[in-house]
């Protein structure tokens, strides 16, 4: 049996690449991942491919690329030859993206030191936090929501 490539089972390939079973699954549902081959009993059988493409594709979630950039950047490395410009387009729209999301996780930190400086460690009824949050200061979430009638 020399020379043949090695095949994994989808509890195999789970293994291999960190993914669910049912992730795995879904990936080959919405088209991510080839359907592989079946053995005679019925069973998927996975190659080394179906390894790394759904290791690349785990790795890319990782990083927070969103299923259809990570469905093109398949489709574009598809051609070896091909240059890398666009994949380089995709990988720089969401780095710009990450960048936004982190201003806004900062300026939403800042906010919540605020608040949480106003608190004084006294009575609820006098809590910098929950006046902070109440509707009349501006705040998310109403009085119903804070166990209080309305």
């Amino acid at each position: 049996m020399a020379g043949e490539e090695a095949v994994f089972s989808i509890g195999a390939l789970a293994k291999a690449t960190g993914c669910k079973v049912e992730t795995i699954r879904y990936y080959e549902r919405i088209g991510l991942l080839p359907a592989p081959a079946r053995t005679g009993s019925g069973y998927r059988a996975y190659s080394p491919a179906h390894r790394d493409r759904l290791s690349f594709i785990r790795r890319s979630r990782d990083l927070g690329f969103p299923l259809e950039d990570i469905r093109e950047m398949l489709r574009l490395s598809d051609d070896r030859e091909r240059p890398c410009a666009e994949i380089d387009e995709i990988a720089r729209g969401h780095l710009g993206e990450v960048k936004r999301k982190i201003a806004d996780l900062k300026a939403l930190g800042a906010e919540l030191d605020s608040m949480i400086s106003q608190c004084r460690h006294g009575a609820v009824s006098d809590c910098g936090i929950i006046g902070a949050l109440s509707p009349e200061a501006g705040g998310r979430r109403g009085r119903s929501q804070l166990g209080n009638s309305p």
